[in-house]
């Protein structure tokens, strides 16, 4: 029987990450286990920056962006010995398993605590919703919204200069923020790394759509694929359309959860509490089919996340 167990936040902030923490910690206590914030993510579990929770510590934090833990990149933590260090800090105050919250950087962490005898549960929190095998990751909901209040607001500008707007969202290998807000907000062109980069096809298609008689065109495309201001030039140039590109960066990580986000931080939450009560580490919580789930994450890290291409086939047929 588990009597200690830990929660840390690791990797990029993801919104819906304190509605997770917060439902650890309650359902700790609730079931009378101990239960430590780590802050830092991994760096502060390394150097033993620990807060004990108790009925008040996550009062009021379910609404808020971020994360109350604050979270650190620490590459060190791959290091055996590092680790080794870490679980000695543990030791200190009786912490005996941990919930992991971040992508699949804080997952490799997490298993290799498991490996060296530490039960760990990974809970999926990221905006790029770029986990393999579960529907959504904690934050994607927040996030999409954030994008589509933004795409809102430029097409109104958009629309009102007759200009073919670019807008470049986040997403890393994953282009499910830029599909989604794509067919959300009515896009011509959504570019992702799976769709593939067709610099003519894109001038082609907006060509088109100027000889047309469109007043105004958005196009959704996900970081690192092109320079999007030098896009922009090609496009207005070839086109006519007075063209714009526009980054809409870190402001995607912040604001407040979504209701859906919330929702889903505290079943996994719950979920991965009881798993550590049950005996099992190594696993993350994954949403499939709307059911909540453990799976292995060796599984889970073992391959990468296949894009709903059926999504971004319905956004072409709504142009």
């Amino acid at each position: 029987m588990v009597k200690c167990i830990g929660v840390l936040t690791s990797g990029g902030d993801a919104p819906g990450m304190n509605a997770a923490v917060r439902a650890v910690a309650r359902t700790c206590l609730n079931k009378g286990i101990e239960v430590y914030g780590v802050k830092l993510g991994y760096k502060g579990l390394h150097d033993g920056e620990f807060i004990k929770f108790d009925r008040h510590s996550t009062r009021n934090i379910i609404n808020i962006g971020g994360t109350m833990l604050k979270s650190a990149r620490f590459p060190e933590f791959k290091n055996p010995e590092v680790r080794k260090e870490a679980i000695e800090k543990m030791k200190e105050v009786g912490m005996e398993a941990l919930v992991v919250i971040g992508g699949d950087g804080s997952y490799n962490g997490a298993l290799k605590l498991t490996e060296m005898g530490i039960n760990c549960i990974g809970i999926p929190g990221t905006i790029d919703n770029d986990i393999p095998d579960t529907d959504h990751t904690i934050g994607f909901d927040t996030a999409l919204n954030t994008i589509v209040d933004a795409l809102d607001k430029l097409r109104d500008t958009s629309s009102s200069h007759q200009r073919c707007t670019i807008l470049e969202v986040m997403g890393r290998r994953c282009g499910d923020l830029a599909i989604n807000a794509g067919i959300a907000d009515g896009a011509e062109i959504v570019i992702t790394s799976e769709i593939g980069y067709d610099e003519n096809k894109i001038i082609e298609t907006l060509k088109a759509s100027k000889a047309s008689d469109k007043k105004h065109a958005i196009v959704v495309i996900t970081e690192h694929i092109t320079d999007v201001h030098e896009l922009a030039k090609k496009v207005e140039a070839a086109t006519g359309f007075e063209t714009r590109a526009n980054v809409l960066g870190h402001m995607q990580r912040g604001g407040r959860p979504s209701a859906r986000d919330r929702v889903l931080a505290s079943r996994m939450g719950v979920y991965a509490v009881e798993l550590l009560e049950a005996g099992k580490g190594g696993l993350c919580v994954s949403e499939v089919n709307g059911q909540i789930k453990g799976l292995p994450i060796t599984e889970v890290l073992g391959h990468k996340r296949e894009t709903d291409f059926s999504i971004y086939e319905d956004a072409i047929k709504l142009r």
